[in-house]
């Protein structure tokens, strides 16, 4: 197809997709209605649910639907909880095509009204152009334009640009349970013929400009536990004289980081890689509001004051948290107890290079260095109870190149080259599993609130969104040849 063809083809989609958005919209509040929150037992039962309209809109589209049994989950009361199945599609087997795999999930995190909803979050609502509702965003929204997308080429009874595989679950929210088990299982039969995956489930940086992100930070979650007696104790009985865990383990976590955010465990920088000049001039061109971010946070200040400085500590190097404490008493008024057992909780929000083992270690060798300083008798125990590892993508690949064009074509200028803060495990599995080049293309903005009260898409980037992603399959269409000319993906820990 030439170019000139290409662009009539173009025009004709978006003016289709212009003219149907009353009907996405209405597919998109008859998701949003199902109150699909994997989270809470009671709900899972809207959650299957949630699978079944996923797989049959897959269906509508002719594409051969295979919904995925993942067995059950035991709750920590001992009950058993079926698991949603995975839904597994298929369009076009077309040889001479690229085959793009499309993750999404149709789970939601908990809403209710009394939360601070200024609607009912699970009644798809549009107030100045914005489409209200848990889920609008994250992630039924995306995963609806992508279907609206192919819906579109489907209208105009045309041959498909690129073959399609959809993989769909719906535990998402809950980690996913079961899901990276069968994409092992299916690396030699669906996922075998895969060229690509795309995965449209986090934001923008900016509210108007779009964006492209190419990375993302793991996350090694710590549990320090300092344990004295066999019971807790009367302050004004024991208190002065014996070595207290919480005084023991308060110590312990105030060794962890300084009052300027960095991390004082001997080494943990050591892996993080030099910032290069290609680095620097992608965080120069990025369009990012200092005061929205500070605003949006409530703090008064920042721990810095430049774009380059703050991307840098979110992006570039690690970052560390301290959560909480368990079995120190923390209920209103005063209780003068000493408790027997306290366990503090903290992550590492790792880069990539870093090793997770390598962190563990580090870890332990600082919080053990520091306890043995203070001669205490009470016993430590340090443990690492979760561990995601970061993911990096090339942003010169073809792949990214072709989603900026499609970009730029619809939005009218080319998007930011960003990285996310937090961790996203699935991008780093799809590309570890399949050793093929995975892209994270969202379509929302930085304000939709995800996970937040009044989470919502507008109405204009769930309709752009769709034809960014037509644009795009005509993109990927054009990269036919060149696929194996390229490297193989960046695996970095």
């Amino acid at each position: 197809m030439s170019l000139s063809s290409f662009s009539v083809l173009e025009t004709e989609i978006f003016r289709y997709i212009d003219a149907h958005q009353s009907d996405f919209i209405e597919n998109l509040k008859e998701w949003v209605a199902v109150e699909s929150d994997s989270v809470q037992p009671e709900l899972r039962k809207e959650v299957i649910r949630m699978m079944s309209l996923a797989a049959a809109r897959l269906a509508a589209l002719g594409a051969t639907v295979n919904s995925v049994s993942l067995g059950s989950q035991q709750l920590l009361n001992g009950q058993h909880l079926p698991l949603p199945p995975v839904v597994l599609g298929e369009l076009g087997k077309d040889p001479q095509n690229l085959t793009i795999c499309f993750y999404g999930h149709v789970d939601v995190q908990p809403a209710k009204k009394e939360d601070g909803w200024k609607t009912d979050p699970y009644t798809l609502t549009e107030i100045n152009g914005n489409l209200y509702g848990r889920g609008a965003t994250d992630n039924k929204g995306p995963v609806l334009a992508w279907i609206n997308a192919v819906e579109t080429f489907r209208a105009f009874k045309i041959a498909m640009p690129v073959n399609f595989k959809f993989v769909i679950e719906g535990m998402e929210e809950a980690g996913s349970l079961g899901l990276e088990k069968l994409l092992e299982e299916e690396k030699q039969g669906f996922l075998s013929d895969v060229d690509y995956i795309v995965i449209s489930d986090n934001l923008w940086l900016s509210k108007k400009k779009p964006a492209l992100i190419y990375g993302t930070r793991g996350n090694a979650c710590f549990s320090v536990e300092v344990e004295g007696g066999d019971k807790d104790l009367h302050s004004g009985t024991f208190g002065g004289i014996i070595h207290e865990p919480l005084t023991d383990l308060i110590a312990l976590l105030d060794s962890l980081v300084d009052p300027t955010g960095h991390i004082q465990i001997p080494g943990i920088y050591d892996a993080v890689a030099a910032l290069t000049d290609e680095d620097k001039k992608l965080y120069e061109s990025i369009e990012y509001d200092i005061e929205e971010h500070k605003n949006n946070s409530g703090v008064k200040k920042l721990l810095f004051s430049t774009k380059e400085e703050i991307l840098l500590h979110l992006w570039h190097y690690p970052s560390l948290s301290i959560h909480g404490i368990e079995g120190a008493f923390h209920e209103p008024g005063i209780k003068t107890v000493i408790p027997a057992k306290v366990i503090g909780k903290f992550s590492i929000r790792q880069v990539p290079n870093m090793d997770l083992s390598d962190v563990k270690q580090q870890v332990v060798d600082h919080l053990e260095n520091v306890f043995a300083k203070r001669n205490s008798p009470n016993k430590l125990k340090v443990s690492m109870p979760l561990g995601a590892k970061p993911w990096v993508a090339d942003v010169n690949d073809p792949l990214y190149k072709a989603a900026k064009r499609a970009i730029r074509t619809v939005f009218g200028e080319d998007p930011d080259f960003i990285r996310d803060g937090s961790t996203i495990p699935i991008a780093r599995i799809f590309q570890t599993i399949t050793q093929k080049r995975v892209i994270m293309f969202p379509i929302g903005a930085a304000d939709d609130g995800e996970h937040s009260q009044n989470e919502k898409i507008s109405r204009h980037n769930y309709i752009e969104g769709t034809k960014v992603f037509a644009a795009f399959f005509l993109e990927i269409s054009k990269l036919r040849g060149q696929l194996h000319e390229t490297s193989n993906p960046r695996t970095n820990n």
